[in-house]
């Protein structure tokens, strides 16, 4: 098994296949926001599916571009991002987008999730991964960043610049209504990294059996919200609701 964060967020990604395909064989075209240099865009194309990332980084794309030719996969890479993602993908051509570490960094979260949905088919699904401020707060606090941790706790998402206050986090329930404003039905939301933020990496690396019971763990909290939404990061599926 490889690192336990990168298991839990490829998890996230068959989630959201999961529900797209809800156990048939079809072929999704699946749009990845942010997809970087492809390490979950080239898996999902490997599954079958259709692939597009769009990402603002040449560096990036070119090195997704190197992954998929020697996968052996097309993938279809574009330079851009959510503000002119309506250049590249034309409306209601994408049955799912893959929106994960994205809406923490963008300028304007409303304007991204709005060009989501131009995107999506009618009843298309999106899967948002976040930032979540409650493990954030808690992971600060627990490093004796107590002033840090207070700014989690209060800062009005309204009020959040990212040049200022670095990336976003969001409470769940700021998730749920950012979806919701823009046509999404809000799903339960799904914790990511629920302990594996706060695990220190010398007792997964060296333990026996160490990473597997992790993400055991892992895979068992993550869908009771107790727990969920207390995770490092958030996953919602949310499906856009016919107008």
């Amino acid at each position: 098994m490889g690192p336990v964060r990168g298991e839990v967020m490829w998890q996230a990604v068959r989630d959201a296949l999961d529900v797209a395909t809800a156990g048939s064989s079809q072929v999704l075209r699946v749009l990845d926001l942010g997809g970087g240099t492809g390490s979950d865009a080239v898996r999902v194309a490997q599954a079958g599916h259709e692939v597009t990332v769009v990402d603002p980084s040449p560096d990036a794309l070119a090195a997704l571009a190197r992954r998929a030719d020697e996968a052996g996969v097309e993938i279809r890479h574009v330079l851009g991002d959510t503000g002119d993602l309506g250049d590249h993908v034309p409306a209601a051509s994408v049955d799912l987008v893959l929106c994960h570490g994205v809406l923490e960094y963008v300028e304007d979260p409303d304007a991204a999730l709005a060009a989501v949905a131009t995107a999506l088919v009618p009843e298309g699904l999106v899967s948002v991964a976040v930032a979540g401020r409650v493990g954030g707060a808690l992971a600060r606090a627990v490093t004796g960043d107590f002033a840090g941790a207070l700014a989690l706790v209060e800062r009005p998402l309204d009020a959040w610049d990212v040049r200022d206050h670095g990336p976003r986090r969001f409470f769940a329930e700021e998730l749920d209504a950012l979806l919701e404003a823009h046509g999404f039905a809000a799903a339960p939301t799904r914790g990511l990294r629920v302990f594996a933020d706060l695990v220190p990496s010398s007792v997964v690396d060296t333990e026996p059996g160490a990473r597997e019971a992790l993400f055991a763990l892992e895979q068992s909290a993550r869908s009771r919200r107790d727990f969920s939404t207390c995770s490092g990061g958030l996953q919602q599926i949310a499906r856009l609701e016919s107008k």
